[in-house]
């Protein structure tokens, strides 16, 4: 029917999908822990201008970061801190499975 909206678990999945690439991975971990310039973030992650701002733009696209120019320089930020609070949630659910994990192969066989 039109003007049905998605079902909830659909749009979380395609949040998900966008969080599904190493650099987005890396560059929201870098807002957290406060705003950066671009060259900032290259300097950081080590990839090409071009792909950077491609996954700026997803990011943005996605409303997780804003950017505000300054000048000659793009500045980004955090939309929301609950982006770090999923961040670390992943991080704390990430531990935990590598930790059991590790006592898995530790067990005698």
């Amino acid at each position: 029917m039109p003007g049905m909206q998605r079902p909830l678990y659909q749009m979380k999945a395609e949040f998900f999908k966008t969080l599904g690439h190493p650099v987005r991975i890396r560059i929201l971990e870098l807002l957290c822990e406060r705003e950066r310039a671009v060259s900032e973030m290259l300097a950081e992650i080590g990839i090409e201008a071009a792909n950077l701002s491609q996954q700026l733009s997803i990011l943005r696209r996605a409303g997780l970061v804003t950017g505000r120019r300054e000048g000659l320089s793009v500045t980004y930020e955090l939309t929301t801190p609950d982006v770090a609070d999923l961040l670390a949630a992943a991080r704390s659910i990430l531990t935990g499975v590598v930790a059991g994990q590790v006592e898995a192969l530790e067990q005698p066989a």
